[in-house]
């Protein structure tokens, strides 16, 4: 997870207020990704989003979100044919409650919708081994001047639907996805592709996806990332042999779109690009791994977990689509035209729901001890576990962080290093105060950090007030 890009909770702090200033992107309608792909003779064969319609002609749904309270389920569909989501009606079905994001409707024709994961050799944490659904609140956007959500995905979340019509065997394929640089993690995997239909590891070329995150597979490589990858099975690769080459130090944008295609024997290429404006860029175009010739493509597609349900690894989905057939160099870069032309931009709102994620591991997360809402109760690092409770922080505009009726808190009000954080009635006090700054989040009062003490990622650890000093136990990402 990179730091810089949470949200801050004061009124206006939010980098990249919606394009225009809030005014409609105008965009050519039939400018959209599946049917510049179609015209490029690579047609879509699945096609997923949660921000806008990828067809010019779509005007259905473009995902369901199910409510805990009461086990209701709401379609977001579009503002209009070929247009933006309409998502304004889900806050308010989804106030006082826990909502998930439960199904990605396919846009094309093959209608291969995909549900949370059954799971698979590396079980997630839902029922049976199942994965878990997004928090539906945990990722407000903008998109054209309108507001949408996107999928924010922690180590459990998972889509995967099998036997569907997408190119197999060694058939060439081609894949792309809006992405984001604000969360990624190091861990196996964040995945948009194809995957086995077995949800198991069944060898060498069976997979056929990008990986988008800071997993070094092979060792070797150069800057920090976040990384397209080819996740091919057995190996997250950014060249033939493994390790990026030194011309790809990573790519930092608070939208990426993240390209992957591979001709099935010779070829499989990257690119990545800024989602909001620019052009694609090239990172490896060349053979396959060895032992990857020819490919054995499954009938199956992922989103947010590896070929046999690596759960590891957290990431951001707003768009993304698969192709048959081996996509041009042109048909790319129009296809980069029109996602920079959708006015991808951050959300003008300073509150959100849901997880605050570690800088230090995209697999850790600031928790409520044991889910209780006492005075008292210290606010501690933890795994990930996606929708429980105890993770579910709201950011309110006031500058408190709120959770189970309670504030994060500094204990007795004492600004002094290594103070405790904890929970507590909300007073109004200065030491309920943070607002967030380049990554990290400070209490004004004191000009201090909140601060996993010593790198400490074990669970358990209690979080602390520390002076700021640009550490990664320092960094949060914000929902």
């Amino acid at each position: 997870m990179l730091g810089g890009a949470a949200l801050a909770l004061t009124a206006g702090a939010l980098a990249g207020a919606s394009a225009g200033g809030g005014v409609p992107v105008a965009r050519a309608a039939t400018s959209l990704p599946c049917d510049i792909y179609s015209a490029g003779g690579t047609p879509c064969v699945a096609a997923y989003s949660t921000t806008r319609a990828l067809y010019a002609s779509y005007n259905g749904p473009l995902y369901q979100v199910h409510r805990s309270s009461d086990g209701s389920n709401l379609d977001i569909g579009l503002l209009s044919a070929g247009g933006d989501a309409n998502a304004a009606p889900q806050a308010p079905f989804c106030a006082g409650t826990t909502c998930t994001i439960t199904k990605l409707y396919d846009q094309g024709s093959n209608h291969s919708d995909m549900p949370i994961s059954s799971g698979g050799f590396w079980k997630g944490p839902g029922p049976n081994g199942s994965d878990i659904g997004a928090n539906a609140m945990a990722l407000p956007i903008m998109i054209g001047g309108h507001l949408a959500y996107g999928i924010r995905s922690t180590p459990g979340t998972g889509y995967r639907v099998d036997n569907v019509k997408v190119p197999t065997g060694s058939q060439p394929e081609g894949v792309y996805m809006v992405t984001s640089s604000n969360l990624v993690g190091n861990q196996c995997c964040f995945d948009f592709g194809s995957g086995e239909t077995s949800h198991t590891d069944t060898g060498n070329g069976h997979m056929n996806a990008i990986e988008w995150g800071t997993a070094c597979w092979f060792g070797g490589c150069t800057g920090t990332g976040p990384w397209v990858e080819a996740d091919l099975e057995n190996g997250m690769f950014s060249t033939n042999t493994g390790p990026n080459s030194a011309n790809n130090p990573g790519v930092h944008f608070p939208f990426v779109s993240a390209w992957e295609k591979n001709n099935g024997t010779s070829n499989f290429t990257l690119k990545d690009g800024n989602a909001t404006s620019g052009g694609l860029t090239t990172t490896w175009s060349g053979p396959l791994p060895n032992g990857y010739s020819p490919m054995h493509e499954e009938a199956d597609i992922e989103l947010g977990t590896g070929g046999d349900n690596s759960v590891g690894a957290p990431g951001e989905f707003f768009e993304g689509a698969v192709t048959s057939g081996f996509p041009s160099d042109a048909t790319e870069n129009s296809v980069q035209a029109s996602i920079t032309a959708a006015g991808y931009a951050s959300s003008s709102s300073s509150a959100g729901t849901g997880p605050i994620t570690s800088g230090l591991n995209g697999a850790k997360c600031a928790d409520d001890a044991n889910g209780s809402g006492a005075n008292g109760t210290k606010v501690q690092i933890w795994d990930c576990d996606g929708l429980a409770a105890a993770q579910n922080w709201t950011v309110n505009s006031n500058g408190t962080i709120t959770i189970d009726g309670g504030c994060l808190d500094i204990t007795g009000a004492n600004f002094n290093n290594g103070t405790l954080v904890e929970l507590w009635t909300c007073n109004g006090g200065s030491n309920q105060q943070w607002t967030a700054s380049n990554g990290t989040l400070v209490n004004p009062a004191s000009g201090k950090c909140l601060d996993d003490p010593n790198s400490n990622t074990a669970n358990g650890t209690q979080l602390i007030l520390w002076s700021c000093n640009g550490g990664a136990n320092q960094q949060w990402h914000l929902p």
